[in-house]
């Protein structure tokens, strides 16, 4: 049984502009007209433009993510009851350019 979908073939012809999941949200109206006006000017698809901005968002998140897991260790730093590492440990934190 052959079906429509993202990356599946129909007589040949590949739907989608990337093998992906489809999916369907609401999103309003103002936000929708301009991502339509930007896919518009940009030559791209409505798929890419949404993908696009979900990936950079997700991307600035994880990075967040990143940094609480950095702060939690540097927060550590000191507590190894060896008063040469926690010194050592604590310059090396200092001199990195964050």
């Amino acid at each position: 049984m052959e079906t429509r979908g993202q990356g599946n073939r129909l007589s040949g012809a590949r739907y989608g502009y990337t093998v992906g999941m489809k999916t369907a949200v609401s999103i309003p109206d103002d936000i929708f007209a301009r991502a339509e006006r930007l896919a518009s000017r940009e030559r791209r698809t409505r798929s890419e433009v949404y993908a696009t901005a979900i990936d950079e968002y997700l991307a600035r998140h994880v990075r967040d993510e990143v940094t609480d897991r950095m702060n939690r260790v540097c927060d550590k730093v000191g507590e190894s009851g060896d008063a040469f590492l926690d010194v050592a440990g604590r310059q090396v934190l200092d001199r990195v350019e964050w």
